[in-house]
């Protein structure tokens, strides 16, 4: 079983950035779609930025939720296994644990096409 760990989150005021990462040991991430969630109490769990595979073809596809695009910049480090999710102008709204997630297929936006979660990790914004 794949497990993937979350990190980079804390305390932030509004207007502030953070940058969360997404690893594992073992498993090249390059050959699965990575998608980052969210969660805030009392909330479902939302999808915010995903990334194609890179171990299938020579390019890739992102793809980012309304509430990220423009603020968000999700990006891969092969040689480090390590995808990252860049979070630029927070505001409270941004609140909740962050988890990556690992899927088979080339590129996923559905909850139920990934396989493989991190523990989360949390990102407060506030001032």
């Amino acid at each position: 079983q794949m497990q993937l760990v979350e990190s980079g989150g804390g305390l932030v005021q509004p207007g502030g950035s953070l940058r969360v990462s997404c690893t594992t040991s073992g498993v090249r991430l390059e050959h699965y779609a990575i998608g980052w969630f969210r969660q805030a109490p009392g909330k479902d769990r939302e999808g915010v930025s995903f990334i194609s595979a890179d171990g299938f073809s020579s390019g890739f596809t992102t793809y980012y939720a309304d509430s990220a695009k423009g603020r968000f910049t999700i990006s891969r480090d092969n040689a480090k296994n390590t995808v990252y999710l860049q979070m630029n102008a927070l505001t409270p709204e941004d609140t909740a644990v962050y988890y990556c997630a690992a899927s088979p297929n080339t590129i996923a936006t559905m909850l139920w096409q990934y396989d493989y979660w991190g523990q989360g990790v949390q990102v407060t914004v506030s001032s």
